[in-house]
Formats: C-alpha cells, sequence, structure tokens
C-alpha cells in the first residue's frame, strides 16, 4: 500500500523553483509589441503617399547584438492592390523601404543606411545615409516615415478602388547564419506590425 507523502516547505519551493525559472525564461522571450500611433494616407493628383509613426523597444537580446557590431535590418512595404470582385486582387505598385543599422566602434556612433525604391525599383538605391550619437535617435528615426511616395498618379485610375497594404518588420533573414540560427523560436525577435486601408476612388470623396 502506498502512502501520500505530505511535503515540506522547503521540498515545496524546490519543486517550485524550476517553475519560476521556466516562467522567467518565458516571459524573456516575450513578443515586442509594435503599435501605429499615427497614419495618415495622401492620394493626391500626382501621387500617393503614406506617413507612419511605429511605437516599439527593442529587447534586450537585440540591443546586445547592435553592441557586439551585428547589422539589423528592418523592411517596411507597401502594397497597392485594384480590388476586383471577379478575381483575385491585382498589384498594382508596391513600395519598399530597407533599413540598415550597425553601430561604429572606432567613431562610438550608429549608421543607418535607407534604400529605396517605387515599382520596378522597389528596394534599390541608396536614399539616406546617416549618423548618430545614440541608439535611441537612430531607432526613432526607423519609427518615423514622413510623405513616403508609395505610387504615382499614372499607377493608379482616379475611378478605380484600391487597397494599401502596409507591413513593416525586423529582417531576421539578414542576419549572420549563427544568428538566425540562434534566434529561431526567440520571440523577443519577433518585430513586425501590418494594416490596410481601402482608397476609395476620386470621385466618391
Amino acid at each position: 500500500m502506498h502512502y501520500s507523502k505530505r511535503l515540506t516547505p522547503d521540498e515545496w519551493l524546490r519543486r517550485l523553483c524550476p517553475l519560476a525559472l521556466l516562467f522567467a525564461v518565458l516571459n524573456g522571450y516575450a513578443q515586442t509589441p509594435v503599435e501605429i500611433s499615427q497614419w495618415e494616407v495622401e492620394r493626391g493628383t500626382e501621387d500617393l503617399t503614406l506617413s507612419v509613426q511605429l511605437q516599439f523597444d527593442l529587447s534586450v537580446a537585440v540591443e546586445e547584438a547592435l553592441q557586439k557590431g551585428v547589422p539589423l535590418y528592418f523592411r517596411a512595404e507597401a502594397d497597392v492592390l485594384k480590388e476586383r470582385w471577379y478575381w483575385y486582387d491585382k498589384l498594382q505598385t508596391s513600395a519598399t523601404r530597407q533599413y540598415k543599422l550597425a553601430y561604429q566602434p572606432l567613431t562610438k556612433r550608429w549608421r543607418l543606411n535607407v534604400s529605396a525604391g517605387v515599382g520596378a525599383n522597389a528596394g534599390q538605391g541608396l536614399a539616406l545615409s546617416q549618423n548618430f550619437d545614440s541608439l535611441p535617435q537612430a531607432i526613432e528615426s526607423i519609427k518615423r516615415v514622413s510623405k513616403w511616395r508609395i505610387a504615382g498618379a499614372q499607377d493608379l485610375d482616379p475611378h478605380s478602388r484600391y487597397r494599401l497594404d502596409f507591413r513593416f518588420q525586423l529582417d531576421v533573414s539578414q542576419l549572420p547564419r549563427p544568428f538566425q540560427i540562434g534566434v529561431l523560436g526567440q520571440t523577443d525577435w519577433d518585430i513586425s506590425i501590418s494594416r490596410s486601408q481601402v482608397l476609395l476612388p476620386e470621385n466618391s470623396k
């Protein structure tokens, strides 16, 4: 016959410690929340522009990688799709911005390179290169997108209805291979958000 053994307080503590450690580890790998605090789409007679203000904080693991000289790549994408009731929506045009952020140990400054493009040239060409004295300054520049030209007037029919799909993410696929393997399953490297908006025909406004 088996008798149940009443555990002493010390034994309970020893059993609970591994569980507490597990919860602490999982909490450390919590997904980095990303929010959009400002969003403005302007469809004018000459072009379509997007202004976005993002809100997010880097996790400790991401900051440590930057401090060790690992460059990070953030990517913003905007697709304009023409809505079609009889078939899948048609991709009309797209725009991409890629942000490369790296720490310069010799100068102790942060360098941000931004490549951008529209349509067939999406993601091509160096549009901006800046140096910052601190990491928060560099990150703030990435969070703020002002008057981003998504499409030209020739790309949009003023009488048609479109949908704008916006995506922003930390592109872990461009990390060095050892880091790509190491961050698998770690949600503190998951910095991403998406949002869509319908663009009504000009004559319906």
